[in-house]
């Protein structure tokens, strides 16, 4: 069974996940494969420096700044990069020894086309709750704040597509949610 996490930026999936892996539940993380693949994965190097240029790679190491540029030039040139980048994320994971997932832009990306999930768990929190949380953690304006959440997903449509809803709102305690999440998956294990 393969299970994947899911849900905007400030929602607070590293936090569940980090309450699952507590409970011996290893969750893969899509954003540092992501960074791992673009620093030691030849082939992905190959393909990005094809696409953007060889400066994108100096003595090996990627140049963030390269990247950023070409990334926010255009949609098109994101959705290049992203279409390196996505499929060999997915081939690492379905090549490891993971069941669980995690990914803020699962639809977005159709990571979900790419790899069938059994089971998709949206961690939600309000948006007020979110945009707080990410001006603390990042140390950036509400507006830079609102622009990243504007560029993903609207919470309600990743909310319907999924199986289950943890609310992060620090308000509903996160524990029973978890051990909820957890027996009902377990549940399903059993019966299929």
């Amino acid at each position: 069974m393969q299970i994947a996490i899911t849900g905007g930026i400030g929602a607070g999936k590293s936090y569940v996940c980090r309450l699952l892996e507590k409970r011996g539940i290893n969750v893969y993380d899509c954003d540092a494969a992501a960074k791992r693949l673009m620093r030691t994965s030849t082939p992905l190097q190959q393909q990005l420096q094809e696409l953007i240029g060889n400066d994108v790679y100096r003595d090996g190491s990627l140049q963030k700044s390269v990247l950023a540029q070409f990334l926010l030039a255009s949609e098109e040139n994101k959705q290049a990069v992203n279409d390196i980048v996505h499929p060999a994320v997915a081939k690492d994971f379905e090549d490891s020894d993971y069941t669980w997932l995690e990914s803020a832009i699962l639809f977005d990306s159709r990571f979900n086309e790419r790899t069938h999930f059994d089971y998709i768990i949206c961690v939600t929190a309000p948006l007020e709750v979110r945009i707080t949380r990410i001006m603390q953690r990042d140390n950036i304006s509400r507006e830079k704040t609102l622009e990243w959440i504007n560029r993903q997903l609207p919470q309600e449509e990743v909310v319907r597509m999924s199986n289950f809803e943890i609310v992060n709102d620090g308000l509903q305690p996160l524990t029973p949610q978890v051990n909820r999440l957890i027996n009902t998956v377990n549940s399903i294990n059993i019966k299929s």
